[in-house]
């Protein structure tokens, strides 16, 4: 498979799923430190939801907003559903 030449390399869709799935890690590892739950759990719980959705669809904007932001909008998701 050919991959298409970018000006910026970091824009190369490998590039940016290899960030996401970066940040995707951080946000699980303060998840688990804040909800005092295993690692493997809080991305489980971040994977299941809206928060996570919403990070993936480029259109929310969410992805441009800090990994302690996006925390934050996955703990009150989750008060909101309780």
């Amino acid at each position: 498979m050919e991959q298409k030449q970018y000006d910026d390399p970091v824009k190369s869709p490998i590039v940016q799923e290899i960030i996401l799935s970066n940040r995707i890690a951080a946000i699980s590892m303060e998840l688990s430190k804040r909800l005092e739950i295993e690692p493997v759990k809080a991305l489980e719980l971040f994977y299941e939801s809206q928060t996570c959705a919403d990070l993936h669809d480029k259109s929310t904007g969410l992805y441009l907003y800090s990994d302690l932001y996006v925390v934050d909008e996955f703990i009150q998701e989750r008060q909101n559903h309780q």
